[in-house]
């Protein structure tokens, strides 16, 4: 068989690139499609030209996570992963580093707003149907993507070695020894140790590190392929690519360059002015972004008053904790946390409304939306609150606390959204879709 014979690039650059740089762009082009790469996904990638505020979540989430691997690596220069010297060396970091404050918190903050910025571009995915065909892996990998987060952030939650680090730890890792069979063997390995300590602190610090981000890069890469070989979603759940020219190009699309290079720049900058607002006059965001208790010291002889996650693990917190023990055993209780963390994964084989979009599905869809994004907003906030006061709401239904009833029915509703799915959907009122994109 003869072997094919593939044409030389040549590179033609314009103004103060001729000469020696469209040689050397030649050069590289004959030898890595950088080129290529760049009309493929950014300067001939056509994106539907109706994206509105709810589209710019997904390039945060790419500039939060870049923040958060920069930072991560000056902390890594100053921080040692060691059970006597970690929390001293947070302290030397914010005391004595230059500008090791402003890296510790940019770190820290970043970290919630990551989430903020993720929660939000996950209920955009909710409102216009982006999980739907053809987009079920984009869907796959963008879960995939967030149940990496959850794990990075427990991994670096203990790492400072204050005393909800600590503690935190120590109740999240016991939960997995109520597992049937498998519990206390998997707790014993997570912690490496038969307490929390600084085999345990080691182990979190390679995850957090190491293992865990090479899996969630992979994970975009992936994530950001799936998307650009079918396509961007939009607002009114349009397939652009069925409309196009002459010359192939879609009708409702534009360039991703420059036009949405600009749109994300300006989503990026006021971005930036809300991130160093926080950052300089509220860092620890009363207590929900850093607990006052993790500036204390760990003391495995001295236990907080109140232990809990940081916020944006507090719904499935609450969730766990609305659910009663069953044989003295809080298995059910893991179970449905761990159900309730991956079930929405599911979404693209649950909806089964001929409509994509919210904009064009009847109310029967938008109050389950709605009564499912209460649902998760009082769980999260229930998550904060100490169980030790949730008497204090009073009681019902003989002794059971307003709080822990109130957790139950929303943790009933948060799963109804799922369960129910496929029969609400199918059964809503739709509106008749348009032809071409309404802007």
């Amino acid at each position: 068989m003869a072997a094919t014979h593939k044409e030389p690039v040549v590179v033609t650059c314009i103004g103060p690139l001729n000469g020696p740089a469209s040689s050397l762009l030649t050069w590289v082009e004959q030898r890595f499609p950088m080129m290529e790469n760049w009309r493929n996904h950014l300067a001939e990638y056509y994106a539907p030209k109706n994206f509105n505020f709810w589209y710019y979540f997904g390039s945060l989430a790419m500039f939060v996570l870049v923040l958060q691997i920069v930072t991560g690596i000056f902390l890594t220069m100053h921080y040692k992963p060691d059970a006597s010297q970690a929390f001293a060396s947070v302290e030397y970091i914010m005391r004595e580093v230059p500008f090791g404050w402003l890296v510790r918190y940019m770190h820290s903050t970043g970290a919630s707003a990551f989430f903020i910025v993720v929660y939000l571009h996950m209920l955009r995915g909710l409102l216009y149907g982006s999980y739907r065909q053809p987009r079920e892996l984009i869907w796959i990998f963008g879960m995939l993507i967030y149940l990496c987060l959850m794990a990075e952030a427990f991994f670096g939650y203990l790492l400072p070695w204050g005393q909800m680090s600590y503690w935190g730890a120590q109740v999240i890792v016991n939960l997995f020894t109520s597992i049937p069979f498998i519990g206390p063997d998997l707790s014993l390995w997570i912690r490496g140790d038969y307490v929390v300590s600084d085999a345990t602190l080691n182990r979190f610090f390679a995850f957090h590190v190491i293992a865990i981000p090479l899996v969630l890069l992979g994970l975009v890469t992936a994530h950001l392929l799936a998307l650009h070989e079918v396509g961007s979603n939009n607002p009114d759940g349009i397939e652009i690519n069925d409309h196009k020219d002459a010359k192939g190009r879609p009708l409702d699309g534009i360039p991703f360059h420059p036009y949405y290079i600009v749109k994300d720049a300006y989503g990026v900058v006021v971005f930036l002015i809300v991130f160093a607002t926080i950052l300089f006059f509220m860092p620890e965001m009363g207590g929900y972004f850093l607990e006052y208790n993790n500036f204390i010291p760990a003391d495995p002889l001295k236990t907080p008053t109140h232990i809990a996650p940081v916020w944006y693990f507090t719904p499935y917190y609450s969730i766990l904790r609305a659910v009663p023990p069953m044989f003295n055993s809080q298995f059910p209780g893991v179970a449905v946390f761990g159900i309730a963390s991956v079930i929405m994964i599911l979404l693209p084989w649950l909806d089964r409304s001929p409509v994509k979009s919210i904009r064009y599905k009847g109310p029967i869809f938008k109050s389950a939306l709605t009564v499912f994004i209460v649902a998760f907003l009082v769980l999260g906030y229930l998550g904060t609150v100490p169980t030790s006061e949730w008497g204090q709401f009073g009681e019902w239904l003989g002794g059971v606390d307003r709080a822990t009833v109130v957790a139950r029915i929303c943790s009933v509703a948060y799963f109804a959204f799922f369960i129910l799915m496929p029969w609400y959907s199918a059964i809503d009122k739709t509106k008749v879709v348009p032809q071409r994109v309404t802007g």
